[in-house]
């Protein structure tokens, strides 16, 4: 799969990430449930997991009430799935100024078995 991305609020649809470009983004990451993979219910900002009470994984990181994360985009620096979720791919069109989106991505598009 990759990358799997839900649009939550749509962006100017103007203005589109390069590689290279320098982008800004808030993000919580958190891990599923190994029961299911894909999911195919998510909350914003967090992965489904059924076996959880609010069936939200487990947080791992967050930027929010720290900042955002700026980073040059496309060339690595963050987990693949995060370069294709923004740049956009074969499965996905690239997120443009302003969207807010889930990203659902494969343990090899993301941190591995860890």
């Amino acid at each position: 799969m990759g990358v799997e991305k839900q649009v939550i609020n749509e962006g100017d649809g103007v203005t589109f990430p390069k590689k290279h470009d320098e982008v800004a983004m808030e993000y919580t990451g958190s891990t599923a449930s190994p029961i299911r993979w894909p999911k195919s219910h998510l909350h914003p900002g967090w992965l489904y997991d059924e076996t959880t009470a609010d069936n939200k994984g487990k947080k791992f990181d967050s930027s929010v009430g720290r900042g955002n994360l700026v980073t040059e985009i496309g060339v690595g620096r963050v987990i693949r799935g995060w370069d294709e979720g923004i740049l956009g791919s074969d499965e996905a069109a690239p997120m443009s100024l302003g969207e807010k989106s889930t990203l659902t991505i494969t343990p090899d598009y993301g941190y591995g078995d860890r």
